[in-house]
């Protein structure tokens, strides 16, 4: 769905205002969405995006976590623990995209020590606003560069083109 009327203040809500119960009717938009019963169905391993510990320091909870966690089918893995943040940078809705691009080059890695579990494997990812695609797409690097045979990326919403 598009980051714009009617969802735009709930997911904003959902990720500025403290508003985790959100999450489960959110969840299930994204559930129901086109193509998403597919990815999951046929994912070995399911990564929300990692927040940075200041930026988890300040929401109380990880939205794209609790989308994830919401949506993950019974048999697949929930992992919480490969992919991490390896820093805290400015928030990508204040940038224009040329810095959105830059910003988070290098922000996501694969921790080598518990990379095993990705070789070979279909992963998909979990976030909760594309807007650029920055995070999303350096996160799949992290991801490749570990192993992962095969990458989607599932998101709430979109932000509109410009």
């Amino acid at each position: 769905m598009h980051y714009a009327w009617p969802w735009a203040d709930r997911i904003a809500q959902f990720k500025f205002s403290a508003e985790p119960g959100l999450a489960t009717p959110l969840a299930a938009l994204l559930g129901a969405a086109p193509g998403v019963a597919s990815a999951l169905g046929a994912a070995d391993l399911l990564i929300p995006l990692p927040l940075s510990d200041q930026r988890l320091a300040e929401r109380g909870y990880n939205p794209a976590q609790l989308l994830a966690e919401r949506i993950a089918p019974a048999r697949l893995p929930l992992r919480l623990d490969l992919l991490v943040r390896t820093r805290h940078t400015a928030p990508q809705h204040d940038l224009p995209r040329a810095q959105r691009l830059r910003n988070v080059r290098g922000a996501y890695a694969v921790d080598p020590l518990l990379a095993g579990p990705l070789a070979g494997r279909r992963v998909v990812l979990v976030d909760d606003v594309m807007t650029t695609g920055a995070s999303l797409f350096d996160a799949a690097r992290a991801v490749r560069d570990a192993g992962a045979a095969h990458i989607t990326a599932l998101a709430l919403a979109r932000t509109p083109p410009h």
